[in-house]
């Protein structure tokens, strides 16, 4: 069955590629650098980061998409108390869905000013370089195109730009992606790369000793198409396991698992129930991540949540 590879054609050579463009991930808030610039170098020790995404597990030509983020601070003395800090990044992320597969290499700046001890802003840039291939073999489509009857590759800048201001118990970030706006080169005359709005945020709230909540929430605003909005709650025992639930306006209903493994490795998986007629009772979305941190916990009857 070619009908997701048709649906795509439909909507991004006919009605020239508005619709959401960029990876999208369940557990975004345990990778932030894998959308936000902002949070390269944002802790004082070493991070790396994976995540992969099979969604829609079964439906022929559905995406999949995968990230690697490395992280480092850079250390430099602080001429006086509570002065700016720096961070370096680097993402490489691939993307496939239907007869398209997008590779991306960023690699990303930050720069952390205090307000306060416990309030701060992050700003950051990541710049690379995209390439993207359309493979005509697996394509199908109801009318001849003389635009998608060869295989075709390109490859094209790719900028973003990442806000982040934090609390001693909340977050908010603001992205702005695909700011090259890059056309398909030999794909489509009227496709190109879209900007890309994300905003999202999140609260630490300390029940009791050892059991924290962490409620989140985040926006995806493409140029064009419906926003896409997932609501999460997650509970965090003693910063050893993690369970939480959550759900997207568009299409799912998701649940979250997440442990440690000898304090400086975690893995975590999401499942999601797709409630839209795609693919209710038939398909299913899986999301796994793994990452490393130097940062070590003093205390683990409290949280030592990342994202502060």
């Amino acid at each position: 069955m070619r009908f997701i590879v048709l649906i795509t054609f439909v909507f991004c050579l006919g009605f020239k590629a508005n619709s959401q463009q960029i990876a999208q991930y369940s557990q975004w808030f345990w990778n932030q650098l894998a959308i936000n610039p902002a949070h390269s170098g944002i802790k004082t020790c070493t991070e790396i980061k994976t995540i992969y995404r099979t969604q829609w597990l079964g439906l022929e030509g559905a995406p999949s998409s995968g990230a690697f983020t490395f992280s480092v601070p850079l250390y430099a003395k602080r001429k006086k108390y509570l002065s700016g800090r720096q961070g370096l990044g680097i993402k490489f992320d691939r993307d496939q869905f239907g007869p398209f597969t997008a590779l991306r290499f960023n690699m990303s700046y930050a720069g952390h000013f205090n307000f306060s001890r416990d309030t701060r802003l992050s700003i950051g840039i990541a710049a690379g370089i995209q390439q993207f291939n359309y493979d005509k073999g697996k394509a199908t489509t109801l009318v001849s195109d003389p635009l998608i009857n060869e295989s075709n590759s390109f490859i094209s800048p790719d900028a973003t730009v990442g806000f982040w201001w934090n609390g001693k118990n909340y977050y908010a970030g603001l992205v702005l992606s695909q700011l090259t706006k890059s056309r398909w080169q030999g794909i489509s005359n009227e496709s190109r790369f879209n900007f890309h709005t994300i905003i999202n945020g999140g609260y630490r709230w300390a029940i009791q000793e050892g059991v924290t909540l962490l409620p989140s929430a985040i926006l995806r605003i493409p140029p064009k198409g419906p926003v896409s909005a997932d609501l999460n709650v997650l509970v965090d025992l003693r910063n050893q396991f993690g369970v939480g639930l959550g759900y997207r306006n568009t299409d799912a209903v998701m649940a979250f698992l997440n442990f440690k493994l000898k304090e400086q490795f975690s893995i975590g998986y999401s499942f999601e129930y797709v409630t839209s007629s795609l693919g209710r009772n038939e398909y299913f979305t899986h999301e796994l991540s793994l990452s490393f941190s130097s940062c070590k916990t003093e205390n683990t009857n409290k949280t030592s949540c990342p994202l502060f």
